[in-house]
């Protein structure tokens, strides 16, 4: 009954939030919906492509979940449900939803431009490009955690490669997470180029996913897991460079689907266990301040990232969400609606390591997507069983959808951004600058670079890059903040709620790296036989990172005590 109460709890502030903080960020801002959006007025057929705003809610939602709202809060679950609980909600509504909402709308009124190109109007072009070095430094993180989450949701034995019979649950994820690629690039050329209607396409399309789960559930594909590194590296590659209607429009849209079905069949478990007793919530309301990843603060704002703020999602909604909005008066159900259902996602996610939380704390499981998997599908049946089977195939499938879903989304931001950081302010493309910065400036040059680093890091362990990940993560939420508050400053809007969630996140994140530096130097001065390379990639990222955050930090600061100067002359 805990567990219901939970989620109902959840729902009902959430729904609240949504209605009554996201109408009144509405009004604040000047939501017009009879303004013609940048998807209309910069159309290309390539990146500013308009998007029906279920397709579009689709895409957005699907890329900013990943696997985030689903390993954070399981992993944060060492200190009690209480505390996981209250930074979802609260996140999510008075952060994390800001955010991005604030960020998508910026973007829009920037013709679909980058955080970058926002920053360069309200804090100048230095501030632009340590921004963008420090969001590219992020997203080689985001690359690396999904790379790592979807590889362990896909690999099986080493020694077998190909189809095979009889799979089991990583080997049945990867097969149907291949004819989803192959399904999702039928259904956007049957949209974009037959022109079939939305309904009659979505029908098709949720029956196209029954037909390949079932395929998938009686013939699996096998292999190793650094041959999937490989492969899933060439296929991001692939996918961040191709036109968004042909892979990422209709691969997020689809997904979304699953991600739907997927918390429904959760709610649906966890009404059946508050009356039946299938399983049993065992997650303590409060452990402790401390625990083995940390103290509380910051340990907890970090580790459960995009369940309540993530950085990520401003790069998404300023990257590609901002060029395919359609109408303006959808930017609500865009930005905030979608961070709000993240954060619902994230309180699933808790609920269900509540189910196995024995089990999870003595490492019973390889993964946070593994314990959410065993956790929803023990509602359902008993381990072993076919039922229980059946669910965690399917659960683990949707885990790798969504963080495959963030991964082309990833990569194509890391391509904007890498080619926007070579190029002159009188340069529209790669094609218009010279000499050297013409290559550098070239798609082809920052997908391979940044996918190949990403990968790389990508085969460490995941304990190795999520905390590191987690902190450039919240880090990126508080600059995104700055950024975006700056912004409503100079055109002289509300940008009063801005502050508080900013100075918070730009606290917890500096602390949390400068921890992280403490640690791996103490680590790498006593030596021992696990220290390895991953112990000075560590020490490195998290100074650069905290440096170039002061840096951006001090910009910021400055360009607010401008604002206010110009507020007492008038």
């Amino acid at each position: 009954m805990t567990a219901l109460l939970i989620i109902l709890a959840a729902i009902v502030c959430l729904v609240i939030g949504y209605r009554v903080y996201g109408t009144w960020l509405e009004k604040q801002w000047g939501i017009d919906p009879s303004r013609k959006t940048p998807a209309y007025e910069k159309e290309d057929g390539v990146d500013y492509v308009a998007a029906k705003p279920a397709v579009l809610m689709g895409h957005h939602f699907s890329s900013i979940a990943g696997a985030g709202p689903i390993n954070g809060p399981i992993q944060a679950s060492v200190f009690g449900w209480l505390p996981v609980f209250l930074w979802c909600v609260i996140g999510g509504i008075f952060f994390g939803g800001l955010q991005d909402f604030g960020s998508l709308f910026a973007s829009i009124r920037h013709d679909g431009k980058s955080l970058g190109e926002i920053i360069s109007d309200t804090m100048g072009k230095r501030a632009k490009k340590l921004f963008i070095i420090f969001a590219l430094l992020v997203l080689i993180l985001v690359i690396a955690s999904f790379v790592n989450v979807v590889a362990g949701t896909f690999f099986s034995d080493p020694g077998t490669v190909g189809f095979v019979t009889n799979p089991n649950g990583n080997q049945t994820t990867a097969m149907i997470s291949l004819l989803f690629i192959v399904l999702a690039i039928i259904y956007g050329y049957v949209t974009n180029k037959l022109k079939v209607a939305t309904l009659p396409a979505s029908i098709c399309g949720v029956i196209g996913i029954v037909i390949i789960t079932i395929i998938g559930l009686n013939c699996g594909f096998a292999m190793g897991r650094t041959a999937w590194i490989v492969f899933i590296g060439a296929y991001i590659a692939i996918a961040s460079l191709v036109p968004v209607w042909i892979l990422l429009q209709p691969r997020d849209y689809l997904s979304s689907f699953l991600l739907y079905a997927m918390m429904a069949i959760a709610v649906i478990g966890i009404i059946s266990c508050a009356f039946t007793g299938n399983a049993t919530f065992s997650i303590p309301m409060f452990t402790g301040w401390s625990t083995k990843i940390g103290n509380l603060f910051p340990a907890l704002f970090i580790t459960v990232a995009c369940g309540a703020c993530s950085g990520f999602h401003a790069l998404i909604a300023t990257g590609t969400s901002s060029k395919q909005l359609a109408n303006e008066g959808d930017a609500k159900k865009i930005g905030y609606g979608s961070m709000l259902i993240e954060s619902a996602l994230g309180i699933v996610s808790l609920i269900a390591v509540g189910m196995v939380f024995s089990k999870y704390t003595e490492g019973g499981f390889g993964s946070p997507s593994a314990a959410f998997g065993a956790g929803i599908a023990m509602m359902f049946g008993a381990e072993g069983s076919a039922t229980y089977n059946t669910m965690y195939a399917l659960l683990t499938l949707a885990v790798s959808v969504f963080a495959l879903t963030s991964l082309d989304t990833g990569t194509r931001l890391s391509r904007f951004m890498f080619s926007e950081l070579f190029l002159k302010d009188d340069e529209a493309t790669w094609k218009d600058a010279t000499g050297i910065r013409k290559l550098l400036a070239h798609p082809m040059f920052g997908t391979t670079l940044m996918v190949v680093i990403g990968c790389i890091l990508g085969g460490l362990k995941l304990s190795a890059i999520w905390a590191l990940f987690g902190a450039a993560n919240q880090l990126l939420a508080g600059i995104a903040l700055m950024a975006v508050c700056a912004w409503l400053g100079n055109v002289q809007k509300n940008n009063k709620m801005f502050f508080i969630p900013m100075i918070f996140m730009l606290c917890a994140t500096l602390t949390s790296l400068v921890q992280t530096v403490i640690k791996q130097i103490g680590l790498i001065t006593t030596g021992g036989e696990g220290v390895n390379w991953g112990n000075y990639f560590q020490l490195i990222f998290a100074l650069a990172m905290a440096v170039l955050a002061v840096i951006l930090v001090v910009e910021g600061v400055q360009t607010f005590r401008a604002q206010m100067a110009k507020k007492k002359e008038a």
